[in-house]
């Protein structure tokens, strides 16, 4: 169950309206690092979350939060679209802003929505639900959650630097502080189970009979001409404690493979049976 208020959760303002930044706007909402991508990813893992109620309660009062920046981001949309012309015949499009149509505008913000957003990446293609990642396993959707916000927050940063408008640069602001607050308090669940060496390898349940453990912590590296890269993952202890890395030369340690005839009723051909 939802409430909701009438009131947006930040201030948005637009100075200079801009329909080519209303286009890279649509990103943050409908892309692979938008909101809508965190909202779902967010919900669903609540709803498969088993364990302390606790888990389950952040990731819903955070998924409610990431609806509040899709609803101020469409504000966002629909206020650089503003002053849009929608037909090259007006007067308006002796306006400089015409050159946004000519230039990159989405045409279905005039087209489809009426000047609005959508649910659409800054390429009009819908969002799909592809990237959503909940796998009941709570270490496993912690770091996918991190990951997450970083990738949003590398996309709030780029629309920083791509307006100059002063109410656009403060929402976005807005929107990369709470990356920082979101992509802290998944990696303080990590800790609180923890920390990483508990945590891994995910999931951390998996008998040691179920794995062949003497490829468990060797970098192989398969590259014909280079030595292997060399770093943290090539020597010491396991991030996990339990062994130490190493590297080897990779060397195929399978069969070639070879199915021999096909079956008479493959409707293969003649010289394949």
């Amino acid at each position: 169950m939802f409430y909701h208020s009438s009131k947006l959760q930040y201030e948005v303002r637009v100075e200079k309206p801009n329909p080519l930044f209303a286009k890279m706007l649509q990103q943050a909402i409908g892309g692979v690092e938008g909101e809508i991508r965190v909202a779902m990813q967010y919900f669903f893992q609540a709803m498969g979350a088993r364990g302390p109620v606790k888990y389950r309660d952040l990731l819903i009062a955070t998924a409610t939060e990431e609806l509040s920046h899709i609803e101020f981001l469409g504000h966002a949309v629909a206020l650089n679209l503003e002053k849009a012309p929608t037909s090259m015949q007006e007067e308006a499009a002796k306006d400089p802003v015409v050159n946004a149509i000519l230039g990159g505008m989405n045409p279905r913000h005039i087209l489809s929505s009426g000047l609005s957003a959508m649910p659409v990446n800054s390429n009009g293609v819908p969002f799909d639900m592809s990237h959503i990642y909940a796998t009941g396993n709570i270490g496993a959707d912690m770091l996918a959650n991190a990951t997450a916000e970083a990738g949003g927050r590398v996309l709030a940063e780029r629309l920083y630097n791509m307006t100059d408008d002063p109410g656009m640069k403060d929402m976005l602001s807005f929107l990369i502080a709470r990356d920082t607050m979101h992509q802290q308090q998944w990696l303080a669940v990590i800790e609180e189970l923890g920390g990483l060496e508990a945590a891994l390898p995910i999931p951390n349940s998996v008998p040691e009979s179920h794995e062949a453990t003497k490829h468990s912590y060797v970098f192989l590296n398969t590259s014909l001409d280079k030595p292997a890269p060399e770093g943290r993952w090539t020597s010491g202890p396991s991030l996990d404690g339990k062994a130490k890395f190493s590297q080897a030369k990779a060397e195929p340690m399978g069969q070639e493979p070879a199915l021999g005839k096909a079956r008479p009723d493959s409707a293969a051909q003649k010289e394949q049976m």
